[in-house]
């Protein structure tokens, strides 16, 4: 904690348990909740319907509205950055997240200055975002999963447990990653993701339907996948292919992310023989 001024809340505060401690320089909207012992930092703002629960910690954060921090999830912590001198940085976080017990999502560092957490998301316990990520709207991060500084996690991506992700990777929306899984290339949108380390095990078919994708647009993502990875054209050649269809939105925005790759992208696993999607792929 920093050394600022701190004030243990005033019993006519009901919203605010009175062993809570909340920073001078806070802001807790009157509808908010905040547990026993919880610690609310300097510079920090608590959106209206929004718990904090026992022992958690928020500090440099803005939280939206009807968010859930579990007892002992640490939001808006010091970048764990061996370069970050305590510039002043922050965590901003949408609405209607649940941040399960003893998860931790850290504040950006001096390269971004600020973390950034969209609406509907779900962090399980002992999940960890660090410095500077940036993760979409109704993401799941399920139990001891990590995501390294700088990653991108696009909408309605569901990450299993226990997996790790190195820094600046990008993992797609409506991305499936399953557990124990090390990624360290860009993983594209709609598909399944597997292994250490990782490949592309088809398209996320269960995700897509909960998403709400039709199943032309289903379709359309399954007959792109195998243009980029199963056909034998070298990827530039099959982008060039992709766009060359005139491509509907779900596909130009699959083509976009690929070209947009800096650190390369995740790939099918080599089969020899037998090809790697099947029509069975993604399927409960």
């Amino acid at each position: 904690m920093s050394g600022a001024k701190v004030a243990v809340r005033a019993p006519e505060r009901p919203s605010i348990h009175p062993t809570a401690v909340v920073d001078a320089t806070a802001a807790v909207h009157p509808t908010a909740l905040v547990g026993p012992y919880a610690v609310i930092g300097p510079e920090t703002t608590i959106g209206p319907e929004t718990t904090v629960g026992a022992h958690a910690v928020v500090e440099y954060a803005t939280l939206g509205r009807g968010n859930q921090i579990f007892p002992g999830a640490f939001v808006g912590g010091a970048p764990q950055d061996l370069k970050y001198k305590g510039e002043k940085t922050r965590l901003v976080m949408g609405d209607g997240n649940a941040v399960r017990e003893a998860a931790t999502l850290n504040r950006g560092s001096h390269a971004t200055g600020e973390t950034r957490i969209g609406s509907g998301c779900l962090f399980m316990a002992y999940s960890h975002v660090a410095h500077d990520c940036r993760v979409g709207d109704r993401v799941i991060l399920a139990n001891g999963t990590a995501l390294a500084g700088h990653v991108e996690v696009g909408e309605g991506a569901v990450i299993s447990g226990m997996v790790g992700i190195h820094q600046y990777v990008r993992i797609g929306s409506f991305a499936m990653i399953s557990g124990g899984s090390m990624i360290g290339q860009d993983v594209p949108p709609y598909c399944i993701c597997q292994g250490d380390r990782a490949t592309l095990r088809g398209i996320n078919v269960t995700g897509l339907r909960r998403g709400g994708f039709s199943r032309e647009e289903t379709l359309e993502i399954r007959r792109a996948y195998r243009t980029l990875f199963l056909s034998g054209l070298p990827l530039k050649e099959a982008l060039a292919d992709l766009r060359r269809g005139r491509p509907g939105p779900r596909i130009a925005a699959l083509a976009d992310f690929i070209e947009a790759s800096k650190r390369g992208v995740t790939r099918p696993a080599p089969r020899p023989g037998s090809p790697l999607l099947d029509d069975e792929q993604g399927e409960e």
